[in-house]
């Protein structure tokens, strides 16, 4: 069957098409000959009840400098595409929040990809709570007393904004580190009103943070993410290098207790983060790791998510 397909994502112009998941997913895709139409989230409209997009008809290519081409600006009700894929990276801010509840707009017949819904009640760090089993010591608190005692009791700690991405905003303080109160003042400042998340440091980051890719809740590819000396980040967008890994037995004993939940509410492409032992994040609003994993193992995991979104709207049919 040919798809239609709309993308709601950031910019096209400014992806890195040797790391984008959403380009090589949107390439196989093109290549199965469906159909691909751009927009930014900003170009969405609920208009008479009726959910429209201002967006562009949409070519690509692997060619670095021309990785697209676009037709002639149009607005289009959303409702006539077969599938919606939700794309758009975090911040996880208002702004994000509405442009899930206006896909909600869209009839059953539409799949929306990842299910809005879900999405927005499973901000990544907020997910895996529901996991206390498979995560590391950890608290979620504006309360800077409550962050003072986690310290007491940790000592090696991690804080970082709990709606964050890519490494954006992680401080980790070792013992006897002195500037908490700075790191708390500033994150008055920037986010007042929102909650952090701290955690026990996890000395195992020296081994890698591994990224694991979920279809239908199941794992289909894996990639570690080794941080830089000196650097307590791993993410890629952190400058975190990727190296080849392979799932251990307590991976896919992580991976067998989320799936299902994951498969049951329609989000059906996700990645996770474990670090040693311990899981510490569902992502399911943007994921990356597609490319990563594709270089260093000969893979294609992109067809797998696009043979997922086949059989989903099969399946409605």
């Amino acid at each position: 069957m040919t798809l239609s397909i709309a993308i709601q994502m950031d910019p096209v112009e400014s992806i890195d098409i040797d790391a984008d998941s959403t380009f090589v997913i949107a390439l196989e895709a093109q290549r199965r000959g469906h159909t691909l139409f751009y927009y930014q989230p900003r170009h969405m409209s609920l208009r008479h009840h009726q959910l429209v997009a201002r967006g562009w008809d949409l070519t690509l290519e692997r060619r670095k400098g021309a990785h697209f081409q676009l037709g002639a600006p149009r607005t289009v009700a959303l409702a006539e595409f077969d599938v919606v894929l939700l794309r758009q990276d975090p911040p996880f801010d208002l702004a994000y929040i509405t442009s899930t509840h206006l896909l909600e707009h869209l009839p059953e017949r539409v799949l929306v990809c990842n299910d809005p819904v879900q999405v927005r009640n499973a901000p990544e760090k907020l997910l895996v709570t529901h996991f206390p089993a498979l995560m590391p010591p950890t608290l979620i608190t504006c309360d800077r007393a409550e962050i003072e005692a986690f310290r007491v009791e940790y000592r090696d700690i991690i804080i970082k904004p709990l709606f964050g991405c890519g490494g954006s905003g992680v401080f980790h303080l070792q013992p006897g580190d002195e500037n908490l109160s700075s790191i708390l003042e500033l994150f008055g400042q920037l986010i007042p009103r929102e909650p952090l998340m701290v955690q026990r440091y996890l000395p195992e980051i020296r081994q890698g943070d591994k990224r694991i890719i979920l279809v239908e809740g199941e794992p289909v590819g894996a990639v570690s993410r080794m941080p830089q000396t000196g650097e307590a980040r791993a993410n890629f967008h952190s400058g975190g290098q990727a190296a080849k890994t392979a799932l251990t037995a307590r991976e896919q004993d992580i991976c067998a207790a989320i799936g299902p939940m994951l498969r049951e509410n329609g989000l059906l492409f996700c990645g996770i983060d474990v670090i040693g032992d311990y899981l510490t994040e569902i992502n399911v609003t943007s994921p990356t790791g597609i490319q990563q994993i594709n270089r260093l193992e000969n893979r294609q995991v992109e067809a797998l998510v696009v043979d997922a979104i086949e059989a989903r709207l099969a399946a409605r049919r």
